[in-house]
């Protein structure tokens, strides 16, 4: 039975019950008079309610005219839906973060890692567990410890770990070792490709391997298998890495609860590791995997890294191919790395991002790494409202905060203070909202979206059918709002390369996830209870170079990073 004629059953039997008729009868004879009809009507009383719900009113002479297109637009959308239309099909639509008017062109720089020193190779191979890329990989390189060798260590310690903090999805053993001996046979042979050649990784589990789940973290989704090769996943083989497991996401990609139980923080087992990158932080944080790699629609690598103490990078919209990944929103799904240090993140992320010919949203323009960049030729800023508000709603965060500033005038930053544009921006989520709800439209009609653990107002199953009744018109509206919120964000950032704010002060965090632009989030600190806080760095489009740099320059002068949880088994 389609939707509209559903929808016309319930108001038939709302009807006949207000008038005293048992709806029992309705199977039979009085429902068939609804049926009758080649096609069941929308009425001009239906269309007087859906006004309601947009926020209109028409008159009824309007209705009269109306009620015959909306009859036959019903059609349409009925054949739409006989379509299939997976998820990863995407609208001929792109999103484009530049405004009309600016330019994003970038010149190829110089690229340098930093010199890594090692005295001594640890005598238990499970003293490297926290170790970060950049150490594990002179390891390897070196071939004082093999892949082989680190591959087993965090294949054991995600069986170990893995169930009290339910991070891990599935350990992709047999697939890990095989590329383990790979790498250690080329290296061996003088084939060295470079930093995360051998480096075990975790997948969070919307990117696709091919031969293992891909379950999404929901119910619905469980038993999936997609046999292509997301371009990340490629991307990181043909760099050497290896990965070790797919880790658990927040249902559908939202915080931290999966069809298998709750991701927990390896700070605070009675925390969850927040979402939804939530086993890609937890497994990082917890030393099971080398490095990890998670997305951000709205908060997503932000949210977990600064719940588990972890590093994170949220590209520019359109830096990273999201091709063999889950949809949630075309236009604000973001990849990146989730790792122990700033310079891991850069490393990592020099070896998934530019185009791949699948994802269209995808631009080719330069990243270089240079961990020799001299910060104090960057202007900085501060986002001066976000640390006073601080102040108020999280004191325990205030002194941690405020020493970031205090540190990063110490390496000889001059801050600035700026204030982000005043625009509606928490309204410019109907865009997600839209965009979720078409992602997972077939699950919601389905009715399978029963099936997803959480069922609360604030979970998926509700939104997606709240989204139902936006408006199309109303959608577009939020866009061409969101091309204003690109101008003003142009114009402020043509004076600034990158500027540090809490990483939930004020809208920054929506705000930029709806602009596309780039976000380091790393700790900063720990409260009273022993867990951690962060600090984020934004940069300009296509700018990870600046917001790494200066983020590594903080990193450096501290040693928030350094420190690790103890574990429960």
């Amino acid at each position: 039975m389609s939707d509209v004629a559903q929808l016309s059953r319930r108001r038939f039997i709302a009807y006949f019950s207000g008038i005293g008729l048992s709806s029992t009868l309705l199977p039979g004879a009085l429902w068939s008079m609804v049926q009758d009809e080649e096609e069941p009507t929308v009425t001009k009383e239906m269309l007087a309610d859906a006004e309601a719900v947009a926020g209109l009113e028409f008159t009824e002479e309007e209705r009269e005219l109306m009620v015959e297109g909306v009859n036959r637009r019903l059609r349409s959308y009925e054949a739409i839906r006989d379509l299939e239309l997976a998820n990863h099909v995407p609208p001929a639509l792109y999103f484009e973060p530049v405004p009309p008017g600016h330019t994003a062109t970038r010149e190829r720089g110089v690229s340098r890692r930093s010199e890594v020193r090692m005295d001594r190779v640890p005598s238990d191979i499970e003293e490297v567990a926290f170790w970060p890329v950049t150490h594990l990989a002179k390891l390897i390189e070196t071939r004082r410890v093999s892949s082989v060798e680190l591959t087993t260590m965090y294949l054991e310690r995600l069986k170990k770990y893995g169930p009290k903090l339910e991070c891990v999805v599935t350990l992709t053993e047999e697939l890990a070792l095989e590329q383990a001996r790979r790498a250690d046979e080329e290296i061996a042979g003088g084939n060295y490709r470079g930093p995360l050649h051998g480096i075990p990784w975790g997948a969070k589990d919307l990117l696709a391997v091919p031969e293992y789940r891909t379950t999404w973290g929901a119910e619905p989704y469980k038993e999936q298998v997609i046999d292509e090769v997301g371009t990340v996943a490629r991307r990181l083989e043909e760099a050497g890495a290896v990965v070790v497991a797919k880790l658990t996401l927040g249902a559908l990609a939202m915080g931290d609860v999966w069809y298998g139980g709750k991701t927990r923080s390896p700070w605070n087992y009675e925390q969850g590791s927040s979402g939804s990158s939530a086993g890609s932080s937890a497994a990082t944080a917890a030393g099971l995997v080398g490095f990890a790699i998670g997305t951000e629609t709205l908060g997503s690598i932000v949210s977990p890294c600064t719940r588990c103490g972890t590093t994170g990078l949220r590209p520019t919209f359109g830096r990273v191919s999201r091709y063999g990944a889950m949809a949630l929103s075309w236009s604000m799904d973001k990849i990146g790395p989730i790792c122990r240090s700033v310079e891991d993140c850069a490393l990592v992320f020099d070896a998934i991002y530019g185009p791949d010919g699948q994802d269209l949203s995808v631009v080719d323009l330069p990243f270089d790494w240079d961990a020799e960049l001299d910060v104090r030729g960057l202007r900085v800023a501060y986002l001066k409202s976000a640390f006073e508000a601080e102040r108020e709603r999280q004191p325990e965060w205030k002194a941690f905060d405020e020493a970031v500033l205090e540190v990063l005038r110490s390496v000889g930053l001059d801050l600035t203070p700026i204030e982000l544009p005043d625009l509606p921006v928490n309204a410019m989520r109907t865009v997600l909202s839209v965009e979720s709800a078409a992602a997972f439209d077939e699950l919601t009609r389905s009715g399978r979206d029963d099936l997803l653990k959480r069922q609360t107002a604030g979970a998926w199953p509700n939104s997606f059918r709240q989204s139902r009744m936006i408006p199309a018109v109303e959608y577009i509206q939020a866009n061409r709002a969101r091309t204003l919120l690109l101008h003003a964000m142009a114009e402020l950032m043509s004076d600034v390369d990158v500027y540090v704010t809490p990483s939930y002060g004020g809208s920054n965090l929506t705000l930029t996830n709806l602009t596309g632009h780039p976000c380091v989030v790393l700790p900063n600190g720990f409260k009273e209870d022993g867990t951690p806080t962060s600090i984020s760095f934004i940069g300009k489009l296509y700018g990870e170079s600046e917001a790494l740099a200066v983020a590594r320059a903080y990193q450096e002068a501290t040693d928030f990073h350094l420190k690790h949880p103890v574990l429960q088994t």
